[in-house]
């Protein structure tokens, strides 16, 4: 019997539909179910994407409950509050846990085996309070982290050298956000080492580098200041890290995952590269990163700690 491919997505906001859009155009599943609380937003979404049916392979959408993804192998959740003017970090953060309880609590009850991905930002905090609030274990848990920073940074070291970003073996870790760590001892292309050498032409002068990893770095800022959100890439983040697990590729991709000594770093959820396959987190791997790298993994870490000490959990 040939097994059923089921994808359930929490959240039909924008980053809900960029990947429901993804997994339909690439066939990542033979069903799709959108869930929200605003259920006819999602029978919306789903009525949309069905009337693309004729153009792409076999794939049903369709609104649903929490009670319909029994079968569901991923649940993504996208689902999050937005922030108020005036409200604190903190502030925004508490809600978004209230919100997730609720969520978690009803994933564990209708679909316990899944692997649940989380995508809402902060997303290294929130994949934490998912690990915290499931009984699943925490291999089952996998944040979005910094695949999508790594593919910014992959995508403008190939504009730099001129080559295919696919050619780029290059990381960012640590948290998705300000404290990211741009990865460039272990970086290279073909094979070739990218510090302190001339390759294709070009020179690696760590002033251009630097200010390559910024606009990394603040690429979210720029996107938001002018269209009012990121989606369209993450979208394609996360319908990667479907593919990967549904196929069970046991692919190395940068995700967040909670550490447990990696780098002396102990009980937060960040990115470091993991072996994603059909049981989720299946391993980690360590670089050997430079001194000044494992230092900024650290201070990552030890910022997102304090962040976390501050919720009400």
């Amino acid at each position: 019997m040939i097994q059923r491919r089921t994808i359930g997505i929490v959240g039909t906001g924008n980053v809900g539909v960029a990947v429901a859009y993804a997994i339909f155009l690439q066939a990542r599943a033979n069903e799709i179910i959108l869930i929200d609380k605003n259920r006819k937003k999602a029978e919306g979404e789903a009525m949309d994407l069905t009337h693309g049916q004729a153009f792409v392979e076999k794939t049903v959408v369709h609104a649903g409950d929490y009670a319909d993804l029994a079968a569901a192998q991923i649940v993504i959740i996208t689902a999050g509050v937005a922030q108020q003017p005036g409200e604190s970090r903190i502030d925004l953060l508490n809600r978004n846990t209230a919100v997730f309880r609720d969520i978690v609590s009803q994933l564990d009850r209708h679909s316990p085996d899944s692997v649940l991905i989380v995508a809402t930002n902060p997303v290294d905090i929130l994949t934490y309070i998912t690990q915290s609030l499931s009984c699943r274990d925490a291999s089952l848990v996998i944040g979005t982290g910094t695949m999508l920073d790594t593919g910014r940074f992959r995508a403008l070291i190939g504009d730099y050298y001129n080559v295919d970003p696919r050619s780029v073996h290059a990381y960012i870790l640590g948290e998705h956000g300000d404290s990211e760590v741009p990865i460039w001892s272990t970086a290279d292309i073909g094979g070739v080492p990218l510090m302190n050498q001339p390759l294709l032409g070009r020179t690696f002068d760590p002033d251009t580098m630097h200010r390559l990893f910024l606009s990394v770095r603040n690429a979210a800022y720029e996107i938001i200041d002018r269209k009012g959100n990121t989606s369209s890439a993450i979208g394609s983040v996360l319908a990667r890290m479907v593919e990967v697990i549904m196929d069970d590729r046991r692919a190395v991709l940068p995700v967040s995952v909670r550490l447990t000594g990696q780098y002396d770093i102990q009980d937060i959820c960040i990115s470091i590269p993991a072996v994603l396959g059909r049981n989720g987190v299946e391993a980690t791997i360590q670089p050997d990163l430079s001194g000044a790298e494992v230092e900024g993994l650290r201070r990552s870490a030890q910022l997102l700690k304090r962040q976390l000490a501050a919720i009400d959990l």
